[in-house]
């Protein structure tokens, strides 16, 4: 779903201008190792959980409100893993944007941690084995795999 606010940011200066907004993505692991994806209503790539901010909310809280919005999973964030820029992107609707994307390592905060489609942005939810993810792109198992070294500092991309 777009934020109102960017649907009022779209009004003033049109689809054909980039926006740059910030971003959360949550890489979702459970007692198993398997990690929560969603299989996108856009383009219909599994990717991990994310959404926008919206204006004045915590990062670390708008990544479990974006987890629990679009799977019913509520989510314990663990850590900061990285942050980085997505490549330059241009929606379905004709919106452009290139995100600052902050990635959390995440744990569902219920061992049953049930997952459903709960909004339009998927098609599909589920939990996957790391030597079984389904189709995505070759960043987002990037991404995937930076946070599932468990390493304690953040990964941040270099110049």
């Amino acid at each position: 779903m777009i934020p109102d606010y960017v649907s009022a940011l779209r009004a003033a200066v049109g689809s054909d201008h980039p926006l740059w907004l910030p971003g959360v993505v949550a890489v979702v692991r459970d007692g198993h190792g398997r990690v929560l994806l969603q299989r996108r209503s856009a383009g219909g790539w599994w990717t991990p959980l994310s959404g926008i901010l919206e204006p004045g909310e915590a990062p670390a809280a708008a990544v479990v409100r974006e987890v629990e919005e679009e799977t019913g999973v509520q989510v314990v964030v663990e850590r900061l893993a990285m942050v980085t820029t997505s490549p330059p992107v241009r929606h379905g609707n004709g919106d452009r944007a290139q995100y600052l994307e902050i990635v959390f390592a995440c744990r569902p905060a219920d061992p049953a941690h049930l997952a459903r489609v709960c909004d339009d942005e998927s098609v599909e939810v589920g939990w996957f084995a790391l030597n079984a993810l389904p189709q995505m792109s070759e960043r987002m198992r990037e991404i995937i795999g930076v946070v599932v070294k468990d390493e304690p500092q953040a990964w941040f991309a270099a110049p």
